[in-house]
């Protein structure tokens, strides 16, 4: 499959150099979420394979990573209803648009953060920042022992990585035999979620948990086998 380097333009979101394209029924981008706007105004296709967000799959519920305990506020609703008790919650955006990276926070810096982006117009805050109406999952901290991303296309898992041990980040090509059984058990349980997506799980002291849900065109690659999922995505490109 052929393919080209570009750099986004920040902001405007067009690609310098311009790609050379061939068809554009058989172009994917990969390398930010943003692009789909790119891919959809170039009737660019399949582009990016958006996804919907993953706490709002019902299948996988019984299966995420203190899922029961989630708080869902917008960045407006933080203020008064975020209590300043000294809690520290694991913060990131209810839809795949990387507004704010997952981390956690205590409750005084989220409402910090919070009275920030309040202070300002809506009208000045830039394209894919944090804004009023951004809903926010907030969940209790876990401990972790290991975490993993593995990319599904059409519904079969094409490859995956560690990515992370403890608190120590570390990329090799490997998962743990259970830990794959877990994922096959996730795909099967919610078919047909997207064409292609990543899904990260992980190890707690509890056992294995789902931790959330990726675009795959914007998703780290870290130890993937890169040559199994170019044949994966560019087999669903001619097969569309």
């Amino acid at each position: 499959m052929a393919y080209s380097w570009h750099k986004i333009v920040p902001f405007v979101g067009d690609l310098t150099p311009a790609p050379e394209i061939a068809d554009p029924n058989a172009v994917v981008l990969f390398g930010a979420y943003t692009m789909w706007k790119y891919a959809q105004a170039k009737g660019l296709k399949p582009g990016v394979f958006r996804i919907a967000p993953f706490v709002h799959q019902t299948a996988w519920h019984p299966y995420l990573l203190n899922g029961a305990d989630a708080l869902f506020l917008t960045l407006s609703d933080i203020p008064e209803r975020l209590p300043d008790d000294g809690t520290d919650w694991f913060l990131r955006p209810v839809a795949d648009s990387k507004e704010q990276p997952g981390t956690v926070k205590s409750a005084a810096e989220i409402r910090a953060l919070a009275q920030r982006v309040l202070a300002i117009d809506p009208g000045d805050i830039p394209r894919g920042s944090l804004r009023l109406d951004t809903e926010l999952m907030l969940t209790p901290p876990a401990r972790i022992e290991r975490e993993w991303r593995i990319w599904v296309v059409e519904d079969r898992i094409v490859t995956y990585s560690l990515y992370k041990e403890g608190a120590r980040v570390t990329y090799r090509h490997e998962i743990d035999p259970d830990a794959m059984a877990f994922v096959e058990r996730l795909v099967a349980v919610n078919p047909d979620d997207a064409p292609a997506y990543v899904i990260d799980i992980c190890r707690t002291f509890e056992g294995l948990r789902m931790l959330e849900t990726n675009c795959i065109n914007a998703a780290g690659f870290y130890e993937a086998d890169l040559e199994k999922l170019v044949r994966a995505i560019n087999a669903m490109s001619r097969a569309s």
